[in-house]
């Protein structure tokens, strides 16, 4: 079997500083402490005939599986949906630093990637209401579905802004570009993001606060700590939407 490469080498060529320290090119968990355990993963199967395409298919897997936990009742399904994001983050690192080493970076790769995101973050919502709903049909399982479609339009917008700009036959957006020209929406925008809640729209974070809804159903004996969570994640949700349009509109993505 060919040798496992020297991490240091393997770290300059799977994870390029330009890449980390874009504001949005890395989940600030990946920076904080997944980039160091898959790195030590890759420099395994780098050695091995597996491809990015394979690795990127499993962090779908693992996103859907994550949102289908939910629907197992207690801590059981909350502790197990944020072991499989946990792992479809890891899976997201360990795609594209395999794709970097082997030199297989395909279109098909980051569709597939972009995909993964998209089913993710809207299962794990719509499992959060079939759970609040307690493993039945009604109103809650309606507000999963509508926060689960509310972060597909989230991510959809951000995506349209590629698709735009390259019908344009501009090049890709800097993240000096994403500054609002109004100075009243850039004052909100960074009023929001020093407060972070728009992270919780992220299915790496939506897992852990149901997890936390969970302890407290648990000490509670009831679902209504879920409940509130998932009203709270549709509410943050549907205020995001129209803000974050409005902060595209704004700047200079689509100039």
């Amino acid at each position: 079997m060919v040798a496992a490469p020297v991490l240091e080498e393997l770290r300059e060529v799977c994870q390029p500083q330009a890449k980390l320290a874009s504001r949005n090119g890395e989940h600030w968990a990946g920076r904080l402490y997944m980039r160091k355990v898959s790195l030590r993963l890759t420099r395994q199967l780098v050695r091995t005939p597996v491809t990015p395409d394979q690795l990127t298919w499993t962090m779908v897997a693992c996103g859907v599986a994550a949102g289908a936990a939910l629907m197992i009742p207690g801590l059981t399904g909350a502790v197990l949906a944020v072991v499989l994001m946990q792992l479809f983050l890891l899976f997201d690192c360990v795609d594209g630093e395999v794709a970097r080493w082997k030199g297989q970076n395909s279109a098909t790769g980051i569709y597939v990637d972009r995909l993964g995101a998209y089913l993710a973050d809207a299962a794990l919502l719509a499992g959060a209401g079939f759970r609040a709903a307690e493993s039945g049909f009604g109103g809650w399982l309606s507000v999963g579905i509508a926060t689960a479609l509310g972060v597909v339009l989230l991510k959809a917008s951000t995506d349209l802004v590629d698709v735009a700009r390259a019908r344009r036959g501009l090049a890709v957006a800097d993240d000096e570009a994403a500054r609002p020209r109004s100075q009243g929406v850039a004052t909100v925008r960074r009023l929001a993001a020093a407060f972070k809640i728009h992270r919780v729209t992220n299915g790496i974070e939506a897992s852990l606060v149901l997890l936390v809804a969970a302890v407290a159903d648990a000490v509670t004996g009831g679902i209504e700590p879920t409940r509130w969570a998932l009203a709270a994640l549709a509410v943050i949700t549907w205020v995001m939407v129209p803000a974050h349009l409005l902060s595209i509109l704004s700047s200079s993505r689509l100039r």
